[in-house]
């Protein structure tokens, strides 16, 4: 929104809380998705920069082993990659215009996750086309950062403070159209929300419960699925039965934000710093109280908008200085 602060663009800045539970830094996993190259050069631009060695692991899906960023995984995303034939072959070279290629890195310590922006620059030099590059180009870039702690006072507060802030994390910088209209980064239900901004003295039960109950699905901005199958795996395979399976991982899936990489002013620093402002206001009670507060006063008004509460949130973002 004008006249707002502006993320920073080319510092990764801490994480308030950088420890893992068993004391060592956390970690981040980071998946990056565009089109304009194949996966072999895509791999090959990897293998050039970071070295390792590359290996084909299937049709269309080559993986790096032994680069300075660890194991990297390059793949054509979509699930018919492993089709053989003329046939599929040209249909899965018709589907390059809307399918992307997929980047995932191993999770990687905070120290390293600059070379993050020395990959985007060597992709978008090479005619990498990110989500502004066309208009079916929906393509997201994943951030997974591995939670602090797998505890009530650890999860529901970073919960709490993405769904707060969702509308100011869509909107200030608005997301590429062609991704709203799409269902696999959907925001959260109003009621979950006002949930979340009623909750007092939860358990991880009740958390659970909420979760399931208002947005039992992985196409949310923040999937925090992942998250809660490591805590109780069953519980939540039964409630999700028949909707596919969910791999338990002690990692935020954030999944937001667009892929930009043929914008030169657009990093990936802006988009992890993006995140550090949520994490900011979960590790700060008092202010996380006070904006659940307002949102209560919002959506108690006889007429609330999404509008109105980007403008809540924005102000109340700027006055707290809580982006990096």
């Amino acid at each position: 929104m004008p006249g707002q602060p502006k993320t920073e663009r080319r510092r990764f800045a801490d994480l308030p809380r950088p420890l893992a539970p068993s004391g060592r830094p956390r970690r981040t996993g980071v998946e990056i998705e565009f089109a304009g190259l194949t996966e072999r050069q895509t791999a090959e631009l990897l293998h050039q920069t970071f070295g390792g060695r590359i290996e084909e692991t299937g049709a269309h899906e080559l993986r790096l082993e032994e680069t300075t960023l660890g194991k990297l995984k390059v793949y054509l995303d979509t699930a018919f990659r492993d089709r053989t034939g003329p046939l599929a072959e040209r249909g899965l070279d018709l589907a390059r215009s809307v399918v992307p290629i997929e980047i995932v890195t191993d999770p990687l310590p905070r120290e390293t996750l600059p070379e993050l922006d020395r990959m985007r620059e060597l992709l978008r030099e090479a005619g990498a086309q990110g989500s502004h590059g066309g208009i079916f180009f929906g393509f997201g870039l994943h951030l997974n950062p591995e939670i602090a702690g797998a505890g009530i006072g650890d999860i529901l507060p970073v919960l709490t403070a993405y769904a707060l802030l969702e509308d100011w994390l869509r909107y200030a910088d608005p997301m590429d159209g062609s991704r709203r209209l799409l269902p696999f980064s959907d925001p959260y239900p109003r009621a979950f929300v006002d949930a979340l901004a009623a909750a007092e003295g939860w358990s991880m039960d009740d958390l659970i419960d909420a979760y399931l109950h208002h947005t039992p699905t992985r196409n949310r901005g923040l999937d925090v699925l992942p998250v809660l199958a490591r805590i109780d795996e069953a519980r939540v395979s039964r409630a999700l039965d028949g909707l596919g399976p969910v791999s338990p991982r002690p990692a935020w899936h954030y999944r937001l934000p667009d892929c930009r990489l043929g914008e030169p002013d657009w990093t990936i620093a802006y988009e992890w710093n993006r995140w550090v402002t949520v994490e900011r206001l979960a590790d700060r009670p008092t202010l996380l109280d006070r904006l659940k507060r307002r949102w209560r006063e919002h959506r108690s008004a006889l007429m609330t908008t999404r509008g109105g509460w980007l403008k809540e949130t924005s102000r109340f973002v700027a006055e707290e200085g809580l982006q990096p």
